[in-house]
């Protein structure tokens, strides 16, 4: 039996404040083939998962705090106990836009490296409305801040 315990992952901080802990997949004991699972924690005020699609589909289920979710050309406010499903292929972005930090577990399938977590580590994520669509209107800003 493979056992991923979140109090043991050191997970990964990424510069727009955010810690992500891989419980199926990446550096996590538990590897399968067909979806990724991971922990999230976003900084209050701000911290966020940056405009950016993938080709996988995506579930992001807000366990705690209160977010601003985009999809596509959609804005709503996301609050714990809430799920969003993210289907392929289009731009999303959450960003903590409450004082407390935000929890939210992530799964996608089918597994695989996703190319948004090396853009922000290097500093070369698309720039909403310019490299890639842009952010609905009125929508938090990406952070496409390089790293220090």
């Amino acid at each position: 039996m493979t056992i991923a315990d979140l109090q043991d992952i050191k997970g990964r901080t990424y510069p727009a404040r955010r810690r992500t802990q891989n419980l199926v997949g990446g550096a996590s004991p538990i590897q399968a083939n067909n979806f990724c699972m991971g922990y999230v924690t976003l900084e209050p005020n701000g911290g966020q998962v940056p405009w950016h699609n993938q080709e996988q589909e995506e579930i992001y289920f807000v366990l705690s705090g209160t977010g601003e979710m985009c999809l596509g050309e959609e804005k709503q406010t996301v609050t714990g106990g809430q799920a969003v499903w993210i289907p392929p292929n289009v731009f999303h972005q959450l960003t903590n836009i409450g004082s407390e930090p935000l929890a939210m577990i992530y799964c996608y399938g089918p597994a695989g490296d996703v190319a948004h977590w090396r853009q922000e580590l290097e500093g070369t994520l698309p720039k909403a409305g310019i490299d890639v669509p842009s952010l609905p209107e009125g929508a938090q800003p990406q952070c496409t801040d390089k790293p220090q």
